[in-house]
């Protein structure tokens, strides 16, 4: 990958950050389109490569692979720009959602929203077309995937999704060929390995220290800092594993009120970016202070610093790892299981959740053709299917 300018990447990811809707697998679509087909930033491989380790580690995978695309582009400030571009945009809607949240009610069964959760269904389905064909070349790897996305739907947990990943490692460690010469395009992220090694001890020292920090203090910023830090360091699978963290965090202390809290999760599911973004809301929406916008900013900055932190204290050995025959050999087993991975979530929640009759499935069988074989901008089809899902119900 050629090097970039953070104004670049807070230019690309701020438009994916208005316009990806879906969740994080839909994410994971989207970027792919963006980066792999149309500007070619880097090979289908280099970008599984970097979604099994984002899907590896704890955190929200499409806003860790958002950051790792933008240091591969343009250093650590190009992951910071990458970061604003993707996650602020859904993160200040939340924000004013939160001062008018008795004006704007249930947007849970909006009709533009539910044509949003088709045209996710479709961009989902490209992914796994595109990723399968590269990915799962033999029936090796094509049974490997299928297992993975057996085992996802069988326990369906974040338990499931790391026992699949760590199954295909191993799987592929085994019995998996790695490639005679090493791969081709090395991932230069540009990070210092001194500057990885403070960033994974300042990750495990805020984990261990900030609740103490809290109980010392007694002071409720530090608080909330603590509680939000701790959910985005422990949770594996994305942005809904989250929610029951974020509930029992929040709800039980009364800093917010259960009804509030589904309220700003049902507006969460109809912005565009990350899930993690509800914690915005989360602390704009407290009882007491801080809140507004100044708790929304604390909660959301809390919650994803440390996933931050763990990708700087990974990326700069993760390209030298991915050399070696023996990792190379686990990844291909990794890439398949993270295909069924995608398999598994096309059917559940994405499928479950936008498919509810043959108008629907008809809806998404236009935008998977507009899509594959037009080469339709993945932003454009998701306004025609908000359109359309609203013009049909009208």
């Amino acid at each position: 990958m050629r090097p970039g300018s953070p104004s670049e990447i807070l230019r690309v990811f701020l438009k994916l950050g208005l316009t990806s809707f879906g969740g994080p697998v839909a994410h994971l679509g989207y970027f792919r389109a963006e980066f792999v087909e149309r500007r070619e930033w880097l090979s289908e491989s280099a970008y599984a490569d970097i979604v099994a380790l984002c899907q590896f580690l704890p955190g929200p995978a499409s806003s860790q692979v958002a950051v790792s695309l933008g240091v591969l582009r343009a250093g650590l400030a190009g992951g910071l720009t990458a970061w604003c571009g993707f996650t602020l945009p859904s993160a200040l809607i939340l924000i004013l959602f939160a001062y008018g949240v008795d004006r704007v009610g249930d947007l849970s069964h909006a009709h533009w929203l539910h044509g949003l959760k088709i045209v996710a269904t479709a961009v989902v389905a490209q992914a796994i077309w595109a990723m399968a064909r590269n990915l799962c070349p033999d029936r090796q790897r094509v049974t490997l995937a299928v297992g993975a996305a057996m085992l996802v739907l069988a326990a369906p947990s974040a338990l499931g999704q790391v026992g699949a990943i760590i199954a295909g490692a191993l799987i592929g460690w085994r019995f998996l060929p790695a490639a005679p010469a090493p791969i081709a395009g090395r991932l230069g992220f540009g990070l210092s390995r001194r500057l990885a090694l403070a960033a994974l001890a300042l990750f495990f020292a805020l984990l261990l220290l900030l609740p103490l920090a809290s109980a010392a203090s007694g002071s409720h910023a530090l608080d909330l800092i603590a509680s939000f830090y701790r959910s985005g360091a422990l949770v594996f699978g994305g942005g809904h594993v989250v929610l029951p963290l974020l509930q029992q965090a929040v709800v039980p202390p009364g800093w917010i009120g259960n009804d509030g809290f589904l309220a700003g999760y049902g507006a969460a599911q109809a912005v565009p970016g990350p899930l993690f973004t509800f914690a915005a809301y989360l602390g704009a929406a407290m009882n007491g202070s801080p809140s507004g916008w100044l708790g929304g900013l604390i909660c959301l900055t809390a919650i994803y610093l440390p996933s931050f932190l763990l990708l700087v204290g990974v990326l700069p050995f993760w390209d030298s790892l991915r050399q070696r025959a023996s990792v190379q050999s686990a990844l291909k087993g990794v890439n398949a299981a993270v295909v069924g991975l995608l398999l598994a979530a096309l059917y559940t929640p994405v499928w479950t959740s936008a498919m509810g009759s043959s108008t629907d499935f008809a809806i998404g069988l236009a935008a998977f053709l507009l899509l594959v074989f037009w080469r339709a901008p993945p932003w454009l089809v998701v306004i025609l299917g908000a359109a359309t899902a609203w013009a049909l119900s009208a």
